[in-house]
């Protein structure tokens, strides 16, 4: 999120919705680990306020998963003004301003009236796209490891030349593939002729 709509956020100044049409926020903080205890207690304590506040539709606080530590705050107020008030309110500034000590990322994102709840994910293209990317870069990274890295490494066992080559290849594939997947998204996710 750029720090201009964070400022407008915390500052209850973000872009306003359409009158009268329900407004869900959610926000999606990344709780440093040693701080997550003190998140949960200011987290439940705000959107507890939040759910008394007038025109509030329902808060709730979201645990991360197995392996994260990102917490999502999802409150729905009736309208934007509603909305507004709530992120003016002293409550939410006295909370925004013991955030800085406990979370290394934030982000938000807002749905007005139905919106969140039609929106239409992607849809994937075919399979044999992915399937020939994934092939192309394992092609490329095995090459480049048989002629750069194995004349290095002849004398070692066999076994230790294979794990090698497979952290490389796996280690290159997962830092490597994220990025040509959203640079190839267009080709990727193109639907069949029509």
């Amino acid at each position: 999120m750029s720090v201009p709509l964070r400022l407008r956020t915390r500052l209850g100044g973000a872009p306003t919705a359409p009158d009268h049409q329900p407004v869900t926020v959610t926000v999606a903080r990344v709780v440093r680990p040693d701080r997550r205890a003190a998140f949960e207690r200011a987290a439940g304590a705000v959107l507890a306020e939040a759910a008394n506040y007038p025109s509030n539709l329902g808060a709730s606080l979201l645990h991360p998963g197995e392996g994260s530590s990102e917490y999502h705050l999802v409150y729905r107020f009736t309208d934007a003004d509603a909305l507004a008030a709530w992120e003016r309110s002293p409550e939410r500034q006295a909370f925004l301003a013991r955030l800085p000590e406990m979370v290394e990322d934030e982000r938000v994102a807002r749905a007005v009236g139905l919106e969140s709840f039609f929106a239409v994910p992607p849809r994937p293209g075919p399979a044999w796209r992915s399937w020939l990317l994934t092939v192309a870069v394992v092609l490329a990274f095995t090459s480049s490891f048989q002629l750069l890295a194995l004349p290095l490494v002849e004398g070692w066992p066999w076994a230790l030349r294979l794990l090698l080559s497979a952290v490389y290849v796996v280690t290159a594939l997962r830092l490597l593939m994220p990025r040509l997947s959203r640079w190839c998204a267009p080709w990727l996710q193109s639907s069949r002729r029509r």
